[in-house]
């Protein structure tokens, strides 16, 4: 399976995860390990960035190696959003962000235009910005073209579990990018991530999939292998629909049959 590289760095998996509301931290490391993931998300606004005080996920991540992405989870404007990626810079010394500017507490939809502002403002502060947004093709250009190093288009609503529910509108966006396309949200269980990956997608991120599973680590194996198997299945090239059968064994040098042979 081919590597995905964003910003000139390259992982060997294509799964991204979520380190939030898994039962407990030791659920979360070995869920995180069946996963084979390289890339953790950590929402800075509920992580603790003091190191040394009370239990804190971010040492567990960082013991076990983990490339760590933080995010701006529960910001709802441009500035809370960009004052939260500054404080993730200097607490975990990474430039990298994955950027939501959310627009309500009921859907968990993107507030566009705030998006947009934060994301070209980070840029220009010289973050590499990965942001999630709706599955619309339009504003997933704009913030290709301004410089973001990937897009983040939902599958679902954040938390639903829904599947891939505009399959068109992700393989439009993917058809028109440059840069690595990531479904983030709406992965409810294998089969999900396998299409998302059968689409074209580069990768999948997620994290209620696997933290509310009835059991987090076999599920965490589950979408490592489907997203293993989806990626496989799009570099292998599916044989083209036919709205009509076709005979599977060859059609030449088939045996003469008569009626007196019976």
């Amino acid at each position: 399976m081919s590597s995905l590289v964003i910003a000139d760095r390259k992982f060997d998996s294509r799964l991204i995860v979520g380190s939030a509301r898994f039962p407990d931290p030791e659920t979360m490391r070995e869920a995180l390990q069946a996963s084979g993931t390289e890339m953790v998300t950590v929402a800075l606004r509920r992580a603790n960035l003091n190191k040394g005080q009370g239990e804190n996920i971010l040492e567990y991540l960082e013991e076990d190696g983990y490339f760590l992405l933080p995010n701006t989870a529960g910001c709802y404007t441009a500035k809370e959003a960009i004052t939260t990626a500054k404080l993730g810079r200097e607490a975990l010394g990474t430039n990298w962000v994955k950027l939501e500017v959310i627009g309500d507490d009921e859907t968990l939809f993107p507030d566009v235009p705030e998006l947009l502002k934060a994301a070209e403002q980070l840029i220009l502060d010289d973050f590499v910005v990965l942001p999630y947004v709706n599955d619309d093709p339009i504003t997933c250009r704009k913030l290709a073209d301004m410089g973001c190093a990937a897009v983040m288009p939902l599958g679902a609503p954040i938390g639903s579990g829904m599947g891939i529910r505009n399959p068109y509108n992700l393989r439009i966006i993917k058809e028109q990018m440059d840069v690595p396309v990531i479904v983030d949200a709406g992965v409810g269980t294998a089969s999900d991530a396998a299409i998302a990956m059968e689409l074209g997608m580069d990768g999948v991120l997620m994290n209620s999939a696997i933290s509310q599973a009835k059991h987090p680590v076999k599920m965490a194996g589950a979408m490592k292998k489907s997203i293993e198997a989806g990626r496989m299945a799009l570099e292998a090239g599916r044989m083209p629909k036919r709205l009509y059968a076709k005979a599977s064994s060859p059609e030449e040098g088939l045996l003469e049959v008569s009626e007196n042979d019976e």
